[in-house]
């Protein structure tokens, strides 16, 4: 009976130590929480930069009338009786600043190529009886201006734009050829510097990250100034002025920033969280 009871103690005292000891086996690790979804933020840029450009265009010349004094029996002031001015092309070249996403500046210099000019006018003869001549001519100039436009915004690589501008044109006439009933008389081309300004509205289209490609329409007007010389009694000749509508299609290329380029994602990575 003894040995029973000494038996039961020792049974007693064993569980007493091994209950701990497999309860702390099956302790359950810490949960780690899962972390949250990695916030992404754009990085940020500063658009902006120097851009060089290169046009061509074929444009439409409204002349807005000229006259001229006249000599003789009855001196004064003609005019002409009609007129008209062909379309022709033009290339330019120019350099700007992008100052940010909605805003630039530019310095262009195009060249107009010949436009052909044919009009009427009508006087008195050398026998005294009214006629009509028939006169020729064309003219050439170099426009320069400075601009500046409102990028609206870019939606699919497309950024429509207005714009307006201010400078100068130098016009140079060729000769004006008059042919009347008494014969053929020439008169030598006006040519000079005259005040001029502009207004434009298009889009361009991102090609590449640097190169876009602009298409638009401007309108010029130049203003009047001498058209022709005097000779055989009739002169000088001025012009009122003449309006220029242009269909344009050129390339930029962006040396800064462009819009063209995304800004890529940065995923700031939070430290997980640990739970006791």
């Amino acid at each position: 009976m003894f040995n029973t009871a000494r038996m039961a103690l020792f049974a007693a005292l064993l569980a007493g130590v091994a209950g701990p000891v497999f309860a702390a086996d099956f302790v359950e690790p810490p949960v780690v929480e899962p972390a949250p979804p990695l916030p992404v933020y754009e990085q940020p840029v500063e658009y902006g930069g120097w851009y060089i450009r290169g046009d061509i265009d074929y444009h439409w010349s409204k002349f807005r009338g000229g006259d001229y004094i006249t000599y003789g029996p009855d001196p004064g002031t003609g005019r002409f009786d009609s007129s008209e001015l062909d379309g022709a092309f033009s290339a330019g070249a120019g350099v700007g600043y992008q100052i940010n996403r909605h805003f630039r500046t530019d310095l262009t210099a195009d060249w107009m190529s010949k436009s052909e000019f044919r009009g009427s006018t009508s006087g008195i003869c050398l026998d005294g009886d009214p006629c009509t001549s028939t006169d020729t001519s064309s003219y050439t100039a170099l426009l320069l201006l400075a601009n500046a436009y409102v990028d609206i915004g870019t939606w699919h690589g497309i950024t429509p734009y207005v714009g307006a501008g201010i400078g100068g044109a130098w016009v140079k006439w060729d000769t004006l050829h008059n042919v009347t009933e008494d014969g053929s008389f020439e008169h030598s081309g006006g040519k000079g510097w005259r005040f001029a300004y502009a207004a434009m509205a298009g889009a361009s289209y991102c090609l590449t990250d640097r190169v876009k490609l602009d298409v638009g329409y401007r309108y010029s007007h130049i203003e009047g100034g001498k058209m022709f010389d005097f000779a055989s009694n009739v002169g000088p000749g001025h012009d009122k002025g003449i309006n220029v509508h242009e269909v344009r299609g050129g390339l930029r290329y962006q040396f800064g920033n462009s819009d063209c380029v995304q800004p890529e994602p940065i995923a700031y990575e939070p430290e997980p969280v640990y739970t006791k």
